[in-house]
C-alpha cells in the first residue's frame, strides 16, 4: 500500500489550521514532520509547540522525523504527543543508537532509522531487528525543495535486499524530492511511505497533488 506523507514544513504557517485540514481530507495516509535544530543540519523548522498544534487538528498518524543532535532527550515529548512514528539519524547517535530505538518503542511508538544520502545502507545491519521502518534520504537534510539525487532508486532497492537477506520486519519510507515523475519508480524498488514537501503543497490544490501522489 502507497502511502502519501506530506510534510508539514511545506504548510503554510500563517494558515496552519486550515493546511493541516487539507491534509485531513486528502488522499495523504500521515502526516510528517521535520524538527531540525540548527546544529545536526543547517537549518531550524520546528519542535514542539508547532507539534502539538498539529497534534491537536490531526486525524491521521503523526509521523516525526528528528534531525538534531541527542535525540533521545525528545523521545518521550513526541510520544506524549501522540505522534505515531518516530525517526533519528544513524549519523546523530552512533554511540547510543541501540538504547535511543529500545526508548522509541518503550515508549510505543514505531522506531525508525534515518540515513543521509552518503551513509551506506550496510550500516543498518546491526539495528535491524530493533527498527520498524528505515528513512532513505534522497536529498541531503535540511531544507524542503531539493532535487532528488541520483541513484536514490537504486539505494532503495538496495535497502529492500539488505531487509530481505536479514529477514528484518522493517518498511522502508523514502524522503527527499519524491514526485509523480519517481514515486513509481521508488515504489517498485521496495519503498512504501513517501514524504512529500513541495510536491503535495505547491501550486493551487494540494488535494489534487496528494491524490495524483497516491495514484487516486
Amino acid at each position: 500500500m502507497r502511502i502519501i506523507a506530506p510534510s508539514m514544513l511545506s504548510a503554510d504557517f500563517g494558515n496552519l489550521d486550515r493546511d493541516v485540514e487539507m491534509v485531513n481530507e486528502s488522499a495523504a495516509g500521515w502526516f510528517h514532520l521535520d524538527v531540525m535544530d540548527g546544529v545536526f543540519v543547517p537549518n531550524i523548522s520546528y519542535g514542539i509547540p508547532v507539534t502539538k498544534a498539529i497534534a491537536r487538528l490531526a486525524r491521521k498518524p503523526m509521523d516525526a522525523h528528528l534531525m538534531i543532535v541527542e535525540p533521545h532527550k525528545y523521545v518521550r515529548k513526541f510520544a506524549d504527543l501522540g505522534v505515531e512514528y518516530l525517526s533519528v539519524h544513524y549519523e546523530a547517535c552512533k554511540s547510543n543508537l541501540h538504547e535511543t530505538l529500545a526508548l522509541i518503542r518503550n515508549s510505543g511508538m514505531k522506531a525508525g532509522i534515518a540515513i543521509n544520502p552518503e551513509t551506506s545502507e550496510d550500516f543498518l545491519v546491526p539495528y535491524l531487528d530493533e527498527a520498524d521502518y528505515i528513512l532513505v534520504m534522497s536529498v541531503h537534510p535540511g531544507f524542503s525543495g531539493q532535487k532528488f539525487i541520483e541513484g536514490s532508486v537504486e539505494k532503495v532497492a538496495r535497502v529492500k535486499a539488505l531487509i530481505e537477506r536479514e529477514k528484518a520486519n522493517c518498511f522502508i519510507q523514502i524522503d527527499g524530492g519524491v514526485g509523480v515523475d519517481n514515486i513509481a519508480a521508488l515504489e517498485a524498488a521496495g519503498a512504501s511511505v513517501f514524504v512529500a514537501g513541495s510536491a503535495a503543497f505547491s501550486g493551487a490544490d494540494p488535494k489534487a497533488n496528494i491524490a495524483a501522489l497516491a495514484g487516486k
